[in-house]
């Protein structure tokens, strides 16, 4: 069989979210290891199989992972590819039904059947092999899922139904994690689960987020830590006592809060009211003045009003988020909320949506155009037509604003500058490098 292994090549497609993402790494290393030629979204066309690691989060993602499949499948028809498997959300929530409707497919698997997706290839999954990833990100950044699934019961969420409950993973073997991926010159690591303060509740019988922060920070070279998906409910205020002990963790939290208004809130089953959210982030800011704080929003949820659409824009002008991302509606089998009649018409949504970011967009902009003038430490991502371009330590990979550098020396991915703001705009800014 060593033969055949020699002239397989396997491309993996992800779609959907960082932690699927990491999924594909974790996929990549345990092929690699194995001595299989495996390669990540390659548009080359000379691999013979496809793994597509689909998202079932919400119906663009589920679209967009069915048509991946399609044309994948057609390619195999065509005699361009010798197998074709599908793995991730989507293939745990409707194997049934994909099953049915794509038989073309080889084989589904579901999120957590690394294992017999391995064997398909005859290879042993090796626990040992776990913080062996093949980056999927460029070199100097990558995410670090310290835990799998979810106890939250939101009204709207089918994440539970796709990953299961809460599992943390222990301090000791992220570390071991983290060191190697620094080994391969990763300088910024994003901390992402689906709950970040629920991590070590069932492992270590409390809150540990904190604990661990601590540990990662003492990784020599380990110049970025960044936090991604912190519930608001029960927040614990230690988080943001490492951040503030601790230099190489970034000034900033990703803190979906969904909605606004009470009524939204409890109709989403959030657990939170939006005073006891607006006491967090007060208290968040008091330690932290200038933490940058992103959150995520929905726009559309069933029962949703004028009125509860205006009490969130007088939120986002109060609060003055840095960064905001938002979602429209979408009505999900199996979780309570589709119990609930999705009467409000998608272009109804998309509207509410587009007026909630232009409130968002105008803050935006005054937040940048106050930057000007400042000097800031940034990590360089990519040269882009002619300009490098990169982030703050208050910017996130993808989601958040970039910063265009002028440089009169070449500059890599991976070099933090310190680039002087000269100019602003809704969503990034411009500056120079500075000695």
């Amino acid at each position: 069989m060593k033969t055949k292994h020699k002239k397989d090549k396997v491309n993996i497609i992800t779609l959907g979210c960082s932690k699927n993402l990491v999924d594909s790494e974790v996929l990549s290393g345990q092929l690699a290891a194995a001595d299989i030629n495996v390669l990540h979204e390659s548009k080359k066309l000379d691999h013979n199989i496809v793994v597509v690691n689909t998202c079932g989060f919400i119906d663009k993602a589920k679209e967009e992972s069915i048509n991946t499949i399609l044309e994948q499948v057609e390619l195999k028809k065509k005699g361009k590819l010798d197998k074709v498997y599908v793995t991730g959300c989507l293939s745990e929530r409707y194997r049934q039904n994909l099953e049915d409707e794509i038989p073309e497919v080889d084989a589904f698997f579901g999120t957590m059947e690394l294992p017999f997706l391995l064997k398909k290839f005859e290879v042993d999954y090796k626990a040992e092999l776990l913080g062996d990833r093949l980056l999927g990100t460029p070199n100097h950044y990558a995410y670090l899922k310290i835990s799998e699934g979810c106890n939250r019961t939101c009204s709207f969420c089918a994440i539970p139904l796709m990953r299961g409950k809460h599992v943390s993973r222990s301090i000791e073997s992220l570390v071991d994690e983290a060191k190697k991926l620094v080994a391969q010159g990763v300088k910024e690591i994003m901390l992402i689960a689906q709950e970040l303060t629920y991590y070590g509740l069932d492992i270590y019988k409390k809150r540990e987020l904190p604990r661990l922060l601590h540990a990662l920070a003492d990784i020599p070279g380990l110049e970025w830590i960044r936090l991604h998906y912190a519930y608001p409910s029960k927040f614990p205020m230690e988080i943001i006592d490492a951040m503030k002990e601790r230099e190489n963790i970034c000034n900033y939290l990703d803190m979906p809060l969904q909605h606004a208004s009470n009524k939204m809130l409890k109709a989403m089953k959030r657990q939170i009211t939006r005073e006891e959210m607006e006491d967090i982030i007060g208290e968040i800011k008091y330690k932290i003045p200038g933490i940058c704080l992103r959150t995520t929003l929905i726009a559309g949820f069933p029962g949703e009003t004028f009125d509860d659409v205006e009490e969130l824009k007088t939120f986002l002008k109060k609060i003055e988020f840095d960064r905001v991302g938002i979602f429209t509606y979408s009505h999900e089998e199996n979780t309570s909320a589709h119990l609930l009649d999705d009467i409000i018409p998608e272009e109804v949504k998309e509207q509410r949506a587009q007026e909630i970011m232009t409130v968002q967009q105008e803050i935006s902009y005054q937040k940048n155009e106050e930057k000007i003038g400042q000097t800031f430490k940034v990590i360089i991502d990519k040269k882009e037509a002619g300009k490098y371009l990169g982030r703050t330590e208050f910017d996130s990979v993808e989601v958040d604003n970039e910063v265009i550098v002028n440089s009169a020396n070449k500059l890599y991915p991976g070099d933090f500058v310190n680039v002087k703001i000269t100019s602003a705009f809704d969503y990034d800014l411009e500056g120079e490098v500075v000695n």
